[in-house]
């Protein structure tokens, strides 16, 4: 877990950075979800039309930076369901939005997670930075 630190630190500070409001659902938006894809990180980037950058690539985790039309975000798939949510659950301390689909997760600002959705399906998840929050909640 700990070569993913960084780079979440780096992505899940970059999106909160951005949207430091925070934000509230479109239930219009999670209607139109489809079924969350599955498959490989090579294969779940083709769906969305990005080249991933491979930052990470273990038997456990495969980490990637991806850039599509609506902005950067890192794509990771994991080897186990467990993997997966101790990842997220670590990273959430990051803050960022987290697309989390079968053992794949999408982290970036909240307009590419819901992007992202429209093709991927998943569920969304919001970060929390615990530093930029003092007692605001909304």
């Amino acid at each position: 877990m700990r070569l993913t630190r960084p780079m979440l630190a780096v992505a899940g500070g970059a999106a909160v950075l951005a949207l430091a409001g925070c934000g509230t659902g479109n239930s219009d938006a999670a209607a139109k979800v489809p079924t969350a894809a599955t498959g490989s990180l090579e294969s779940l980037a083709a769906k969305v039309k990005c080249k991933p950058d491979m930052q990470i690539d273990s038997d456990e985790v495969r980490q990637a930076i991806c850039k599509t039309s609506d902005g950067k975000f890192v794509f990771a798939t994991f080897a186990t369901d467990r993997g997966q949510r101790e990842w997220i659950n670590d990273a959430k301390d990051y803050g960022g939005f987290y697309l989390v689909g079968r053992k794949w997760v999408a982290v970036g600002e909240d307009k590419v997670v819901k992007a992202l959705q429209h093709t991927l399906g998943g569920d969304e998840e919001i970060g929390t930075n615990h530093s930029a929050h003092t007692g605001h909640h909304g």
